[in-house]
């Protein structure tokens, strides 16, 4: 894997990350419906402007995948980010990130299904080891935390957004070969954007006056929309593009390693379970995506307990 994707993909975990804790912030400005309509109508504005600036604009790629853009828009935007935004007025960014954690081990599983793509003892245990690293992460390994870890109706909408995503990378990767990276993002995301605008045009905002909404929180909106949306959707597609689904999905094990770090930096307190559970994930990301050997690692282990 190269230098250039593993970079798209670490700057998609930073945004990415980064956008648990601001929806959850905007959401108690702005309906989640309103929310995701603001963030992706901005979004599809500035992409279709990219999309004509390079003169990339191609009647045949539309003509030819115009029903699968609309399918994967529906699904991979609209579904997504409704689910996303509606579960984020009801759960905690944490919680809501440890759910998507679990995107990686869901693209494996529908890759596999969709694209009969093999599963190797690699990416197996890379995303298990991911796995467990990130259920340290976020419940301080503390076992009555995990035993009392019940599932609110906003995890549920997380976990329904979260199949939502996995769809919409393997979905993506089977039928639109001949799509660019840029055009599969952009048309996507104005089906999306459309619907989420139409949600919003018969959902109530959470405060009827616009002007008593904070400039910080129209930041937030304007961050998810460029940088999380615009950049965080081409890094994406393109490493979708590039090393397949199931390769790319892992690096989102990093997401709520992100979205922990930002928590800690608003007050929440980090313990040493949850710095081993951030080097867990890190190693399984690492592991699945070729970086690490395990064989070497095995080694290692073996040697240290010896």
């Amino acid at each position: 894997m190269n230098s250039k994707v593993v970079g798209m993909l670490i700057g998609f975990v930073l945004v990415t990350g980064a956008t648990f804790n601001l929806a959850k912030y905007a959401v108690q400005y702005f309906s989640a419906a309103s929310a995701a309509g603001w963030r992706f109508g901005i979004a599809a504005l500035v992409m279709f402007a990219l999309l004509i600036i390079q003169k990339k604009v191609r009647w045949e790629t539309i003509r030819r995948h115009g029903i699968t853009y609309t399918i994967l828009g529906v699904v991979g935007i609209f579904g997504f980010n409704a689910f996303f935004f509606f579960g984020m007025n009801h759960t905690s960014p944490l919680n809501g990130a440890l759910i998507m954690g679990t995107n990686p081990l869901v693209t494996t599983i529908l890759a596999y299904l969709i694209l009969k793509a093999p599963i190797n003892k690699k990416q197996t245990v890379g995303i298990l080891f991911a796995l467990v690293g990130v259920t340290l992460v976020l419940t301080k390994g503390s076992w009555e935390v995990i035993q009392t870890l019940s599932f609110s109706k906003g995890d549920l909408f997380i976990l329904a957004g979260n199949v939502c995503w996995a769809l919409y990378g393997v979905l993506g990767r089977k039928y639109l070969k001949t799509s660019s990276s840029l055009e599969t993002t952009t048309y996507t995301m104005i089906v999306g954007a459309l619907c989420l605008i139409g949600l919003a045009a018969f959902s109530p905002s959470v405060n009827p006056v616009t002007t008593n909404v904070p400039i910080a929180a129209w930041g937030a909106i304007l961050f998810m929309a460029i940088f999380t949306s615009v950049f965080g959707y081409l890094w994406w597609n393109k490493a979708m593009e590039m090393i397949g689904a199931a390769n790319t999905a892992v690096f989102f094990n990093l997401v709520p390693v992100v979205t922990m770090l930002i928590s800690i930096a608003t007050g929440t307190p980090v313990t040493m379970v949850q710095i081993i559970g951030t080097i867990m994930v890190i190693s399984g990301v690492l592991l699945s995506s070729g970086f690490l050997n395990f064989g070497k690692v095995y080694k290692v282990l073996a040697r240290s307990l010896e």
